[in-house]
């Protein structure tokens, strides 16, 4: 092989960026998990870690103070830090989602009026696209934005948004024309501090406990018109683009959550022991930690794959297939997330399903990623069409 052909292979800085921020996981993050979970508590530990290390919005360019990462190194210390705690990565990755619209679409005095103070850690960017009524089916979308001078003022309700009443700001798209449907929807900014913004109060969920999730209430909400991104009727257009990048991110809180699955059952086998001697030696636990961990190592290989092609694709590139392979790793990566958190139960046997061991807690955080940021069926419908084109 040629010294001058790239290697298909994270680089040696990314790697030891995977060092650092699992260090970092381990030491600052990781104790206070189970608390968090148990406590259902944004988890302030991991955003003072984070902020402090400059690893909430790596993706941030520096020509607005961030550290301008690519997409594989953030997908790299989404997944290390969803392996000590899940609620805590969706930090970097909300983030992520939050601003891509604004980084694809929006004007260069947008990006820098909020782009900035988000790469500074002096806020947080959510992104509110589904509704009671319009999940599945985000085109269906009530929400209104009606033009009134130099300003627009919204309606409407935004369901199931991720860190809502943490973060500063959001992404919100709302129908600017609904003669249009989907080419009648604009995306704009809304900040917390906007009059007429509220929030219902935090669902009772399963799982990524410390990630609150709620309701974002818009009453009268009136701002001005430079705070939409992009043209008028683009925001569905931005939404959809938004996902082909941010699916993948979702892949990576999957891949963080099996690995710490893994390898807490790894250490588990090797020192419990039955009939004389470490369940580890027995052949039927060897197969499932063979699978287990060869299911990752595919799945992990196909979202770095599609990581990379997100990043040309953010530099201007025309990427044909990333919309096939971001769903495709999205969904790969979730539903081995979820077998091996499963199985890491079952080989911790009666200990695994008590809330002493972090494996149940895994399970049940790994469940949301078949779940956000479009179904695993809506993958395979979106991976279908790409196919049949």
């Amino acid at each position: 092989m040629s010294p001058d052909f790239p290697a298909y292979a994270p680089t040696e800085e990314h790697e030891m960026l995977r060092q650092t921020v699992r260090e970092l996981a381990d030491a600052k993050i990781a104790p206070f998990a189970a608390a968090v979970d148990e406590e259902s508590r944004f988890p302030q530990e991991a955003l003072d870690a984070l902020v402090q290390n400059e690893l909430h919005a790596v993706h941030v360019p520096e020509s607005y103070g961030g550290a301008g990462a690519d997409a594989l190194a953030t997908v790299i210390v989404i997944e290390e830090v969803a392996r000590a705690c899940a609620s805590s990565s969706l930090i970097p990755a909300v983030n992520k989602l939050g601003t891509v619209p604004v980084l694809l679409s929006g004007s260069e005095e947008l990006k820098k009026k909020y782009l900035t103070p988000v790469a500074k850690g002096e806020a947080m960017f959510s992104y509110a696209l589904s509704e009671a009524d319009a999940g599945s089916d985000a085109a269906g979308m009530k929400t209104r934005a009606v033009r009134d001078g130099d300003h627009y003022v919204l309606n409407g309700a935004k369901m199931w948004i991720t860190n809502a009443g943490v973060s500063e700001y959001y992404t919100v798209m709302a129908v600017t024309d609904p003669d249009k449907g989907a080419r009648g929807i604009s995306a704009f900014v809304v900040e917390k501090s906007d009059e007429g913004v509220s929030f219902a109060p935090k669902e009772k969920k399963l799982g990524i406990k410390g990630s609150p999730t709620r309701q974002v209430i818009l009453e009268n909400v009136r701002i001005p018109a430079d705070r939409m991104i992009g043209a008028e009727g683009t925001g569905f257009k931005t939404a959809l683009a938004t996902l082909d990048h941010t699916r993948i991110t979702i892949a990576a809180q999957a891949l963080g959550i099996a690995q710490g699955a893994l390898d807490y059952a790894v250490g588990y086998v090797k020192e419990r022991k039955q009939f004389g001697k470490p369940i580890g030696d027995f052949q039927g636990v060897q197969f499932m930690l063979a699978d287990m961990a060869m299911r990752l190592e595919g799945a992990r290989q196909l979202t770095y794959h599609a990581a990379i092609k997100s990043e040309r694709a953010m530099h201007g590139e025309t990427v044909p297939d990333l919309t096939f392979v971001s769903s495709a790793c999205k969904c790969l990566a979730s539903d081995v997330a979820m077998d091996i958190t499963v199985d890491a139960v079952q080989l911790l046997g009666g200990y695994g399903y008590t809330r002493e061991f972090p494996v149940e807690r895994m399970m049940r955080d790994a469940k949301i990623t078949q779940i956000y940021e479009g179904t695993n069926q809506i993958q395979r419908m979106v991976m279908a069409r790409q196919l049949l084109k």
